[in-house]
């Protein structure tokens, strides 16, 4: 590395460092909201162990339960890596609970991984809901070969919809320029969604990175079909909450932050440079996912 560069750690910390100083008055405003709420940042989009081709500073459970302790979040929703590649499941949902059990005291709530193109993907759901007791799962259609029409797409919907389950679905997992060039995986197409949607009462949907290729009309119209809420991790551009509250109502809005792939930091940078507030601020590090869960 150029001893004249900065490394991208230290760059976003520094970043905060400068952020947190030129904005005072707006980070104040924060903290009172969130001791006003009860509590700190609830990110809903972490991943528990190893990305299949590269180790990351925090893929280790202990560390990323630091970090994210460190960045002050005070719940995490948290979902697998293994959950992408893997072909047993069930398998792959126990290690997750368990080691939200061991590490997270709290911290970590695990959601499980169905992949409704495989057989017996409703007895893992069953799993999950019955004797893990989730509070909802995350799906990966690109990663495990299903589009939004598959007809057991759109059974897996109504299930949890009727257990009362949120659904997570990931649109893509990383930047296309980082991709491995035998792991490369087109974004889900949306298209179909905004129909499910209207059709499945009672179902609460959450689409993760999805602001990176979902924008515009498409998100308006998927956001206006029911109970959808998108998260802000992939979210680029100085002032990027701000602009994005312009378009769209704050309560349709969660913290995410995508770790340990991307820095918590950075995320938490995207709130702490828009001029929210402090309704604003308390809906998006916790007001809206706690109503969510509840």
């Amino acid at each position: 590395m150029n001893s004249g560069t900065l490394p991208r750690r230290r760059f976003l910390e520094l970043a905060c460092i400068t952020t947190g100083a030129a904005f005072v008055g707006v980070r104040a405003d924060s903290g009172r909201a969130a001791e006003s709420g009860g509590g700190g940042l609830i990110d809903v989009n972490v991943n528990l162990g190893r990305w299949p081709v590269r180790r990351l500073a925090c893929d280790e459970p202990a560390r990323l339960v630091a970090k994210l302790r460190s960045r002050g979040i005070a719940q995490a929703w948290a979902g697998s890596f293994d959950g992408l590649l893997h072909k047993d499941l069930g398998a792959v949902n126990a290690r997750l609970t368990e080691t939200c059990r061991r590490h997270g005291r709290g911290l970590l709530l695990p959601f499980g991984s169905i992949n409704p193109a495989m057989p017996g993907w409703e007895n893992d759901l069953r799993v999950c809901a019955e004797v893990h007791r989730m509070r909802g799962i995350r799906l990966h259609p690109n990663y495990h070969g299903y589009s939004l029409d598959h007809p057991t797409f759109a059974q897996l919907l109504h299930q949890t919809a009727q257990r009362r389950l949120i659904v997570q679905i990931a649109l893509v997992m990383e930047d296309d320029r980082m991709m491995h060039p035998l792991l490369r995986v087109e974004p889900v197409n949306t298209a179909p969604l905004a129909g499910l949607v209207q059709r499945t009462p009672g179902l609460r949907l959450i689409l993760l990175n999805a602001l990176r290729t979902l924008q515009g009309e498409s998100l308006k119209k998927l956001l206006s079909a029911g109970d959808v809420w998108i998260e802000v991790s992939m979210l680029e551009g100085i002032g990027g909450v701000g602009a994005l509250l312009d378009q769209l109502p704050v309560n349709r809005l969660l913290f995410g932050s995508h770790a340990p792939l991307f820095y918590v930091a950075a995320a938490e940078l995207k709130l702490n440079e828009s001029l929210l507030t402090p309704a604003q601020r308390h809906a998006l590090r916790h007001g809206s996912a706690e109503r969510l869960l509840a």
